[in-house]
């Protein structure tokens, strides 16, 4: 009897390791801030009039495989120098407890799952296969996984490269929902016609958070991404002035970008102040960087970052304009 419930505690706890380590796989937080731009993107498209919880839970589930695909690749491919950086050496397959295989399988199946969900359930006006949001998604997963990936270690434009897998989700939320990725198109929705540039809008402003937010993670972790020989920043002396001024050039480059919304009938006034002020804060903690010249200064830049981008699509949801 004893050794029964020893066996099953076990089989438990096992059962329970490996599920912590696919968490870690897939990055499990920062998959999560990817989908939900996403799902934000996707419920401020203009024909989206009401929440339906079943298409909002299946586009959170296809983002979740096709993002997870993605960083379970990151993993497999950077096992060695994960092994070297002290936030990342107790990843599953960097630490040993999952091998590479086991971690291209299941990018395999995610990836290929979380893509024809996305095509299958947002489908066109005519039924069909929403090819545009599939093949978007599968454009995501190939310049994260095959060209950001590698290019890490040979220049810092991999921070470039990342920032439109980055933002894509954005434009893919949008178009599960428009299944119209030109910019120029019209959605008419109850006689009322709306820009399909919203979807772009979306992405440009999550193009432009990304190089504050990962040059302040860069230089917080510059020791660590030196060590396993990732070039990241912008300067090759490191955190350099060079470094802080990009970041406010991009901060500032935010601001007539977050009054977009507004301009095109995407949100109202009020989330357009609010975009404002957001993007003012990010441009005042750029400067203190800059001044600053310390690990504290770029953490109170990546704090500030993380905060930033859910106040912005929440504050355009809240306001958007039916």
């Amino acid at each position: 009897m004893s050794s029964a419930i020893n066996t099953s505690a076990s089989t438990s706890f096992s059962i329970a390791a490996k599920v912590k380590d696919y968490f870690q796989l897939i990055k499990f937080t920062l998959s999560f801030t990817v989908v939900f731009s996403c799902v934000v993107c996707y419920l401020l498209a203009p024909n989206v009039v009401d929440y339906n919880w079943l298409m909002i839970l299946l586009l959170f589930i296809a983002g979740m495989l096709t993002t997870g695909s993605a960083n379970a690749i990151n993993q497999a491919v950077e096992k060695d120098t994960d092994a070297m950086m002290k936030r990342t050496a107790a990843r599953p397959v960097a630490d040993g407890r999952m091998s590479r295989n086991e971690a291209y399988t299941f990018a395999l199946i995610a990836g290929l799952v979380g893509i024809w969900m996305i095509g299958w359930f947002f489908k066109a006006d005519d039924n069909s296969f929403n090819w545009n949001a599939a093949l978007l998604s599968a454009f995501s997963l190939f310049l994260y996984a095959f060209i950001y990936t590698p290019l890490k270690k040979v220049n810092s434009i991999a921070v470039l490269i990342g920032a439109f897998p980055g933002a894509l989700p954005c434009l893919i939320g949008w178009v599960a929902a428009t299944n119209m990725i030109n910019p120029l198109g019209i959605i008419t929705v109850n006689g009322k016609e709306f820009s399909n540039a919203g979807g772009w809008i979306l992405f440009a402003i999550q193009f432009l958070w990304q190089f504050p937010h990962f040059w302040a993670i860069a230089w917080v972790a510059h020791g660590d991404y030196s060590k396993a020989g990732f070039k990241l920043l912008p300067a090759d002396k490191g955190p350099t002035r060079f470094t802080a001024v990009q970041g406010i050039m991009y901060s500032v480059l935010m601001i007539p970008v977050g009054v977009l919304p507004y301009y095109f009938g995407l949100s109202g006034q009020a989330s357009m102040w609010i975009l404002v002020v957001a993007n003012l804060f990010m441009v005042v903690q750029s400067i203190r960087l800059y001044i600053g010249m310390d690990v504290q200064s770029a953490r109170r830049v990546m704090f500030s970052s993380y905060i930033y981008l859910p106040v912005v699509l929440l504050a355009l949801l809240a306001d958007k304009i039916r």
